[in-house]
C-alpha cells in the first residue's frame, strides 16, 4: 500500500484523546485504499463508520476516485452503462413475488437477474407485467443435454412462460427487458433453464401500449425461497 493508504475510516466519540495517526487519516482528506477489498472492510466495523451515499474513496489499484450512490460504489467521472435500479429480496415458500417500481422513464431498456435461492418442484416462471392478464406472446427454443432440440410457445396467453426454472441448487434467471415504462410494446429476450434437463433462449412480447412500473413471476407449480432479484438499467446515454 502506498503512503497515503488506509484500512478504516474511523468514527471518534466525544471526549476521545486523537493520536497523530489519527489526525492523518482525518487530514487525507478522501480516503485511499490499496484496493476493494480494503474499501469494504473499513466501513461498519467497531469503531468505523457505516458506508452510507456520499461517502468518497480513491483506490490505489486502478488510480480511481469513487463514490457511494447508496447501492453500489460508482466511479467519478464516468457513467456507468448499467446501473442498479432495485434489489428485493424473495421470501420463504412463495408461490409469486412482485416487484414494484421497478420501471421508471430514466431508462428505456432493463437486465434482471435473479441469483442464489431456491425452489421446490422445479417450477417454471411466468412473467406478467403490470394488471395486463392477456395479450402475451412467447417461443421457447432449448437443446437439452442429449443434443436434440425443441421448442414451446404461447400465442394471446395471460403471461410469458421464458423464464427457466428453481431447483434446489439455485434459481435461473437472466433477461432483457425493453421498452416496459414507454407507452409501446414491451418485448422480453431471455437465456433460459428451461426444465431440469434443458437450456436456451426465450423471446416474446407483451401487445398494446401500457407504461408498466412493475411485474410479477409466478411459480408453473411449487415455490420459491430466498434468492435476490436485482433490476438495472441501461443507460440512454
Amino acid at each position: 500500500m502506498g503512503a497515503n493508504a488506509v484500512t478504516t475510516v474511523p468514527v471518534y466519540t466525544a471526549g476521545e484523546v486523537l493520536t497523530a495517526a489519527d489526525l492523518n487519516i482525518t487530514n487525507s482528506g478522501i480516503p485511499v485504499f490499496a484496493s476493494t477489498v480494503e474499501r469494504d472492510a473499513a466501513f461498519g466495523g467497531t469503531g468505523e463508520k457505516t458506508l452510507a451515499e456520499g461517502q468518497f474513496a480513491y483506490l490505489e489499484t486502478g488510480n480511481v476516485t469513487q463514490y457511494y450512490d447508496g447501492a453500489a460504489w460508482q466511479s467519478v467521472g464516468v457513467s456507468p452503462g448499467l446501473v442498479l435500479v432495485k434489489t428485493q429480496t424473495i421470501g420463504s415458500a412463495v408461490a409469486s413475488v412482485t416487484i414494484t417500481d421497478a420501471f421508471n422513464a430514466t431508462y428505456d431498456a432493463y437486465k434482471v437477474v435473479i441469483s442464489g435461492g431456491s425452489g421446490t418442484g422445479a417450477p417454471q416462471l411466468n412473467l406478467t407485467f403490470g394488471a395486463t392478464t392477456t395479450g402475451y406472446y412467447y417461443g421457447v427454443i432449448y437443446n437439452n443435454f442429449s443434443t436434440s432440440v425443441g421448442a414451446v410457445g404461447g400465442s394471446n396467453v395471460a403471461s410469458m412462460n421464458l423464464f427457466g426454472t428453481a431447483t434446489a441448487n439455485g434459481i435461473a434467471f437472466n433477461a432483457d427487458i425493453v421498452n416496459p415504462f414507454l407507452a409501446k410494446e414491451t418485448q422480453v429476450v431471455s437465456q433460459v433453464w428451461y426444465d431440469a434437463t434443458n437450456t436456451g433462449q426465450a423471446r416474446g412480447y407483451v401487445s398494446g401500449t401500457t407504461s408498466y412500473t412493475a411485474f410479477t413471476l409466478t411459480c408453473s407449480t411449487g415455490t420459491l425461497t430466498g434468492g435476490t432479484i436485482r433490476i438495472y438499467g441501461y443507460a440512454n446515454s
